[in-house]
């Protein structure tokens, strides 16, 4: 047996009025916020599904499903503390992650360090082994139209 995984993660939430932006587990000031059942912060949920998926154990629709009202409003750092806890139990821990948000505004590089430093405690890591990015999606798309915000993780864990 191999003792390490790498698994690939990616969620995408719609913009709306009305809803805060939290991204990496930070509250963002920004006109309009992410769309979802939780909280919507897509940084967190495209890492829950890089762990799952290097653990083999599905991904955050089959354990926080939509359609399940205990999740409404959930905070994603919870769902990511609950995943972490999963691998955990599976014999698993995390090594790092490594994360692109891909988004036109607001400018994300001033916000890296504070989304790091509540992302490696969760993770059970130092804060550098928590990689962000940010990039915009150069005004093509859904994302260059500002109709939404998508995310892409890897994640490497290893044998506890």
């Amino acid at each position: 047996m191999i003792p390490f995984r790498v698994g690939l993660g990616y969620d995408v939430h719609r913009l709306a009025e009305g809803r805060e932006l939290w991204l990496g587990g930070v509250r963002i000031e920004h006109s309009t916020g992410l769309l979802g059942h939780s909280d919507a912060d897509v940084l967190l949920h495209a890492v829950c599904d890089a762990l799952l998926g290097a653990a083999a154990l599905g991904d955050i629709g089959h354990h926080f499903p939509d359609t399940d009202m205990r999740w409404k409003g959930a905070d994603s750092k919870g769902l990511l503390r609950e995943v972490v806890r999963l691998i955990g139990e599976a014999g698993w821990q995390v090594g790092n992650v490594d994360c692109t948000l891909v988004m036109e505004r607001p400018r994300i590089k001033p916000h890296i360090p504070a989304m790091r430093a509540v992302m490696a405690p969760l993770l059970g890591v130092a804060e550098d082994a928590v990689g962000i990015k940010a990039t915009t999606n150069e005004k093509l798309g859904y994302v260059g139209r500002e109709e939404g915000v998508c995310a892409h993780a890897v994640a490497l864990i290893h044998k506890r």
